[in-house]
């Protein structure tokens, strides 16, 4: 196994350094930057919502990986596969970190997932955050022969199995997904590996997800019941020599044109004026939350108004 230097370890990685910074909250956005009814985007003009939110202070954009379109479940992501669109998006950009929300990793065999990643690490220099999940959309496993109930088990022994070979060359390993050995996954990643987020519990406990995470991507919670988990995963990440391990959170947003409209709640966030969400983002600040990611997806308004005004009037307020 290789023995990585401080300058090597995953929180070297550029994207994780533009990302997160202890004590100062940051953001990023899902892609498609776009406020749409249904479940298809028309994923028109992303390139330049991208370029514009990277240079107004946003530090990241976040990816879904949705093999298959499920009409019952409402959000097709970006549509596009979440490695070409990565890509795609990493020659447009240059600076802000590209963070997948989340990979499903037992629909995936480990070693395309290690050298898809790896490749996109290395294309961004170092901007890839691996966003990891367990899955949750139950009519794409049988399409590919996974057993929806089985899927935290594969979901460790495909995490256990990226880390090996990206850390090792040439490593033994005998899986359900076949036998390795005399071969090696190229190219490398940038640093020892991509900075790991797990979404979610992806089936696992709190302490396993901390054992095993360089972070944590979450959903809103009330604020008692969010401090008091955040709380729990401070108390967790101690026991790794006090390695930060930072905490992002989505947040579903449709601003308002009133500055001071009180917020109504909509699927996981809020309709709110500007002023109110500074309040809102102020308290995820006192509890803990690193980095929070608006999805704009139920939005009344054009999002490049929206991402106008958040560039305008919501981060300078948190520089």
């Amino acid at each position: 196994m290789l023995t990585p230097n401080a300058s090597q370890q995953p929180t070297a990685n550029h994207g994780y350094l533009k990302a997160f910074m202890p004590g100062k909250l940051t953001f990023g956005l899902f892609q498609p930057i776009e406020a749409y009814t249904g479940d298809q985007p028309t994923m028109q003009g992303q390139v330049e919502l991208a370029q514009y939110a990277e240079q107004n202070g946003f530090s990241s954009l976040l990816f879904r990986d949705v093999p298959l379109r499920d009409p019952n479940f409402g959000d097709n992501g970006q549509i596009y596969d979440v490695w070409t669109y990565l890509g795609y998006m990493a020659a447009h950009t240059k600076e802000i970190a590209l963070l997948t929300g989340a990979i499903v990793l037992p629909l995936r065999h480990p070693l395309h997932t290690a050298k898809a990643a790896a490749s996109i690490d290395q294309l961004s220099n170092g901007r890839l955050l691996l966003g990891v999940a367990s899955g949750d959309r139950v009519v794409e496993f049988p399409a590919f022969a996974v057993d929806f109930e089985s899927r935290g088990q594969a979901f460790r022994e495909n995490l256990e199995i990226l880390k090996a070979v990206w850390e090792k060359q040439y490593p033994n390993i005998e899986s359900r997904y076949g036998l390795l050995a005399g071969a090696d996954v190229v190219p490398k990643p940038v640093s020892v590996r991509p900075p790991i987020l797990i979404t979610g519990f992806s089936q696992q406990n709190l302490e396993w997800v901390a054992d095993n995470a360089d972070g944590w991507i979450t959903y809103p919670r009330n604020f008692e019941a969010q401090a008091n988990l955040i709380r729990q995963w401070k108390e967790l990440s101690k026991r790794h020599q006090g390695i930060y391990k930072p905490i992002s959170q989505s947040f579903m947003v449709d601003l308002a044109d009133d500055p001071d409209e009180g917020p109504s709640p909509i699927h996981l966030g809020y309709r709110l004026g500007r002023n109110l969400l500074m309040k809102y983002l102020e308290g995820t600040q006192q509890i803990g939350i690193d980095h929070i990611m608006f999805n704009l997806k139920f939005g009344k308004r054009p999002a490049k108004e929206v991402l106008q005004e958040l560039c305008e009037f919501v981060l300078p307020q948190f520089k």
